[in-house]
């Protein structure tokens, strides 16, 4: 549904949200990739993205890094999307053009729909306050610990149930 530049954005987001404080506690690009588990040049990169696009503020030198540029609350998921995803607004039936423009729909076509009005009630309605209140709530989170080398990042897909197949 997205790629990695918007997984590993989301990603640091959200660890900028759990330690939002107005601003005034910042991490470096190396921090949060050590603490998510990404790569650090590639989260480098992001945060470069991010910052031009107004979603995280940047400061150089030492006690620098980055740190949200807005409330956690105010900033949704779609506006990290939008940077990283090309919006796809086609209908295009998986069985070719002009199929679900007749009379009768692909059988897929009530899913697909049913699965992009999911995906944009997602993107739409979720900030990164959610992210912000659980680190406040005191809940467990992904942080690695020091001096573990991360683990390769699982995917948040569910695994095949008992009708499906291994993939």
């Amino acid at each position: 549904m997205y790629g990695k530049q918007t997984q590993t954005a989301i990603a640091a987001m959200s660890r900028l949200a759990e330690i939002y404080d107005g601003g005034r506690t910042r991490l470096s690009a190396s921090d949060i990739a050590r603490d998510r588990g990404l790569q650090a040049p590639f989260v480098a990169k992001l945060m470069t993205a991010l910052s031009q696009a107004g979603l995280v503020d940047g400061a150089p030198g030492p006690g620098g890094g980055y740190s949200l540029a807005r409330p956690p609350g105010s900033i949704r998921l779609a506006e990290v999307f939008g940077l990283f995803e090309r919006e796809d607004t086609s209908t295009t039936c998986p069985f070719g053009a002009g199929t679900c423009g007749g009379i009768t729909p692909c059988p897929l076509h009530d899913k697909l729909v049913n699965l992009q009005r999911a995906l944009d009630d997602l993107l739409q309605n979720t900030t990164f306050e959610e992210f912000h209140r659980r680190a406040a709530e005191g809940a467990a989170q992904p942080v690695m610990p020091t001096g573990v080398a991360p683990a390769r990042r699982e995917s948040f897909r569910a695994a095949a149930g008992p009708n499906q197949a291994s993939r």
